[in-house]
């Protein structure tokens, strides 16, 4: 899953949004050092990420994108997910739902910024300026995404192809997300509950 995915997975609680959402950017025993709820939301973000690649639905998604891109496929299966929850009217109605749950989320986060690991410090600015979770419900967002993904990755030179096999495939994929989205979803509720007990 991807930032979106992770934001709205966290259930509003803005502690474990802060965890869920800079939980890449946290390396080893460096998590103990977090205040305890936003620990329990790094714990919930790879959780996510362990049900999420393990997945029927994911597997599916990634073997659209292995034969071009090998190991980031999963990578890009994770991009996509964001699409389909932007623009899911199931969860939000219209693009305004979507505006208001982005803006809440950014806010939230900036009270917690004082836990951003460096790079995620760097990257939030961004984030917000050019609006990353409202825009992954357009094409264009999703361009901008995979470019983000070439930007960051050692080993990805390109992603014009991607871009070609998520426009080509996109029915497919969405079918995907339909079949994944409520089992995610329903998991992440019962483990951050199970978190927030111990």
């Amino acid at each position: 899953m991807n930032y979106l995915a992770h934001a709205f997975l966290s259930f509003g609680d803005a502690q474990v949004l802060t965890g869920n959402m800079i939980s890449d950017y946290v390396k080893g025993k460096t998590q103990f050092s977090y205040p305890e709820t936003v620990q329990k939301g790094i714990r919930l973000h790879r959780a996510i990420d362990n049900f999420t690649d393990n997945h029927a639905s994911t597997r599916e998604i990634m073997s659209l994108f292995r034969p071009q891109y090998r190991l980031y496929a999963g990578a890009f299966a994770d991009v996509v997910y964001d699409y389909f929850l932007a623009n899911d009217k199931d969860i939000f109605l219209n693009s305004e739902a979507l505006l208001q749950f982005t803006e809440k989320t950014y806010q939230q986060l900036e009270a917690h910024q004082e836990h951003f690991p460096q790079k995620f410090k760097m990257a939030f600015p961004y984030m917000v300026s050019q609006n990353w979770l409202y825009n992954y419900q357009f094409d264009e967002g999703m361009q901008k995404s995979f470019n983000g993904l070439v930007h960051r990755a050692t080993y990805l030179y390109e992603c014009d192809i991607a871009f070609e096999i998520f426009l080509e495939n996109k029915e497919r994929i969405g079918q995907h997300y339909l079949d994944f989205f409520d089992s995610v979803k329903k998991f992440a509720h019962d483990t951050l509950a199970q978190l927030l007990k111990n």
